[in-house]
């Protein structure tokens, strides 16, 4: 089975002062490619797992990264490391979709256990690692992500997508 992908992030901004004489411009464009090969080093990885989930009001989505996963092929798979993570908030949410590292056995995307980052309604949380370590997963102590409801009352929808390494 053979693997790459590749990502692209651009910004493109223009803020513009319309003065007496002139109109003071300050553009701003910045991209950036990174791509990722067949492998577990350094730029590569060897898998992608995608999913839309739901999560109901004040309830948790426990993604177990080791084992509990289902590939594109029907096989489970079995992350020892992840590469990237992409969760994309439905705009439709009342809620933000909380991306939280595990209490007790949270895979170390962030630096402290219980840190995480809201996303927002039609938010975007994108993190990548094309470095040959990536975040290491360890089952039954490191290999939770958590997909945290914000609040009560309604469910929220986002999509996920998880690059890594197998082996």
């Amino acid at each position: 089975m053979a693997f790459d992908a590749q990502f692209f992030a651009q910004l493109k901004a223009s803020l513009t002062n319309s003065l007496d004489l002139q109109t003071a411009s300050a553009p701003v464009n910045f991209a950036q490619q990174i791509n990722f090969a067949q492998g577990a080093g350094a730029g590569a990885a060897e898998t992608i797992w995608t999913d839309t989930r739901t999560v109901e009001a004040s309830a948790t989505d426990a993604i177990d990264l080791a084992g509990s996963l289902t590939g594109p092929f029907g096989t489970t798979l079995t992350f020892t490391k992840i590469k990237g993570v992409i969760v994309r908030a439905s705009a439709a949410n009342t809620n933000n979709v909380n991306v939280v590292r595990d209490s007790t056995s949270g895979v170390p995307l962030f630096l402290a256990t219980g840190d995480g980052i809201p996303v927002k309604p039609g938010g975007l949380f994108v993190w990548l690692d094309p470095s040959a370590a990536g975040v290491a997963v360890t089952p039954s102590t490191g290999d939770l992500l958590n997909l945290v409801n914000s609040g009560a009352g309604t469910s929220v929808a986002y999509d996920i997508f998880i690059i890594g390494a197998t082996s």
